[in-house]
């Protein structure tokens, strides 16, 4: 018979079995604190950095797990960020671009709204810097003083994210700043020249990460005294490598790599990484595009199909990877495209723009003494052939051991007992290219023209592009294989972009005549690319009217603004600025309002070759 002390024994039962379950963490979810603190490397003391004043830190990794390959995947915060927030490459997005602006895909979640559906509470502080028309991510609480300790309910689950923008770039050279790190003692990669200039900058920025260093521990301590440093799984990474020249803004595993520091409280370990253990390190490759699954998965829920990363942590966690993959775009004013892959070990590089430089003239970046020194050092000829390298033209493609070489110097590519491994890595780039959609096939400006208003996204998706075809296009444009008939053949075309790398590919092979026709091409794109090969040509006529037609091009008015942004761009690097065509620069309307975030670059390249008071 079920009488009244049977039923006081089976509630116990039951109330015993409730804490023996909450106790493994079944029955509650964990909090999620991300730490994040902008373009620094893995310049602490953790990572084995003697040179570092990070206790804060390195207290964190005593008890976390710490990786030693994370990419960024994009050397710079927009792009980076893009990716974090997307949970996909920001090529595929179309939003690789430095400060642009695209439309989501029809239907995309962001993961802030995938975590609030969980019902966790989501708060960011404070940076957002998508390179999408909206930076509503779907936060709870976006801003200066968004904080977990906002929320409505202190038994509700968090994710929260703490940027700190302390070692940001801007932070290496303002002044005043009194140096506590000696910069005699400053260790400088091979391709820095060694200047009391280059050692300030360098000291400076390790007086910036003891500061981050600082501010972590500040949220830490928060976490403590709330009572909830047992609850909650804490990330701590940068969201690039660090704001020295030939780090931020390329894709060299010193642009990308990147901390990583995961600990997971002792109640949640069936969530922890695979190998987690507290002071451990792992060999698993992950990067920023990993970082949104892993999140998702972590609050119990299947990553998006949508999701290009994978998760490394959580019941949805992937099989490790075995490759990560890097990328620029155009960085502020200056048009680059480079894609970059990694094994762990090697690093290759392609490039889609050989015939200009590494490091060109970008106002913001031009602020740093190292580079003003850099380039100053180069122009006088005191530089030795590696700290020259990135003021001279690029090669086709770079391929570095980061194990005998960490400081990427010495190209490999060229080396017959490496050729298995670039074999291996390039191809591995181009399919990755080709499957994740690369949007930066297209050039900028024509990316915009073919979406017509849609999301790039939703182009890619649509099967009007043949990336495959387009890949082969871009790749054999851009190195020294294919012969020029199969670009004259291509530059009839009747897709715009295919014209394009048509018109790169006979630049590069100085086809000056069959260029001649393109410079009229109704795609403003292929004439540029067109009258950047015959402004290089020996033929005065040619170069002459070249010239007029990219000042025409130039004009945002008429054309838009990423096309001016690219005309611009090849007037600055090939054609001596004379007089008369100072006047005609001066007379080209400024930059449109419109895109918001791309605002004022085509300025800045009219402020960098027309005199003062011109403008």
């Amino acid at each position: 018979m079920f009488g009244p002390v049977m039923f006081r024994f089976c509630c116990c039962v039951c109330l015993l079995l409730f804490s023996i379950s909450s106790a493994r963490g079944e029955s509650v979810r964990p909090n999620i604190l991300w730490l994040v603190s902008e373009d620094n490397g893995q310049q602490l003391g953790c990572y084995g950095d003697e040179y570092a004043d990070t206790p804060n830190l390195d207290r964190l990794a005593e008890k976390s797990l710490r990786y030693k390959t994370c990419w960024s995947n994009a050397p710079v915060c927009a792009p980076a960020r893009t990716t974090i927030i997307s949970g996909m490459y920001a090529t595929s997005l179309g939003g690789h671009h430095m400060r642009s602006g695209v439309k989501l895909p029809t239907g995309m979640k962001l993961y802030p709204q995938v975590v609030r559906e969980a019902g966790y509470y989501c708060s960011n502080r404070y940076k957002t810097d998508y390179n999408f028309t909206t930076q509503d991510a779907g936060w709870n609480d976006s801003g200066k003083k968004a904080h977990f300790r906002n929320r409505p309910d202190a038994s509700m689950p968090f994710f929260s994210i703490f940027n700190f923008t302390i070692s940001h770039e801007s932070k290496i050279r303002n002044k005043p700043h009194t140096l506590v790190h000696d910069p005699a003692k400053a260790k400088l990669p091979a391709y820095h020249p060694d200047t009391p200039e280059v050692r300030r900058d360098w000291a400076q920025y390790y007086d910036r990460m003891t500061e981050m260093d600082r501010e972590v521990g500040q949220v830490l301590a928060q976490l403590q005294e709330d009572g909830l440093a047992d609850s909650t799984i804490v990330f701590y990474y940068g969201d690039h490598g660090s704001g020295m020249p030939r780090s931020k803004r390329w894709p060299f595993d010193s642009g990308l790599r990147v901390p990583l520091l995961v600990h997971v409280p002792e109640q949640f370990q069936s969530l922890a990484p695979a190998g987690y253990a507290a002071g451990g390190v792992s060999d698993q490759l992950v990067a920023f595009v990993d970082l949104a699954p892993t999140l998702i998965s972590l609050v119990g829920t299947e990553p998006l199909a949508n999701m290009q990363g994978t998760a490394f942590a959580g019941p949805y966690a992937g099989e490790a990877k075995k490759y990560l993959f890097g990328y620029r775009g155009r960085m502020d004013e200056r048009i680059d495209m480079v894609r970059s892959v990694t094994d762990g070990r090697y690093v290759y590089m392609k490039h889609f723009y050989p015939d200009r430089p590494y490091l060109k003239h970008i106002d913001y970046m031009f602020q740093t003494p190292t580079t003003a020194i850099w380039k100053q050092m180069f122009d006088e000829g005191k530089l030795n052939e590696v700290q020259a390298k990135v003021w001279k033209n690029k090669p086709f493609e770079e391929l570095f051991d980061l194990q005998n070489d960490p400081d990427e110097v010495n190209n490999l590519a060229g080396d017959a007992t490496h050729q298995e491994k670039l074999n291996e890595l390039r191809t591995q780039l181009k399919s990755w290219m080709i499957d994740t959609k690369d949007m930066g096939l297209f050039p900028e400006a024509e990316m915009h023209r073919v979406a017509d208003g849609r999301a790039p996204r939703d182009v890619a998706l649509s099967g009007e592009v043949d990336f495959a075809a387009l890949a082969d296009a871009a790749w054999d444009a851009t190195d020294d294989q294919a012969d020029s008939q199969v670009f004259v053949k291509m530059s009839q075309h009747p897709q715009g972009v295919m014209r394009f790398w048509a018109a790169r590919g006979l630049t590069l092979r100085h086809a000056t005549e069959a260029l001649v026709p393109m410079m009229d091409d109704e795609c403003p794109s292929v004439a540029i690319a067109a009258c950047e090969g015959l402004v290089i040509s020996d033929d005065e006529a040619l170069k002459a009217s070249a010239q007029d037609r990219l000042v025409e091009l130039a004009n945002a008015d008429r054309y838009g603004h990423f096309a001016a942004i690219a005309a611009l761009n090849v007037i600055d690097m090939r054609i001596p600025i004379s007089d008369s065509l100072r006047d005609q620069l001066a007379k080209l309307p400024g930059s449109s309002p419109e895109p918001i975030r791309v605002k004022g670059y085509s300025d800045r390249l009219l402020e960098h070759v027309l005199p003062a008071g011109k403008r």
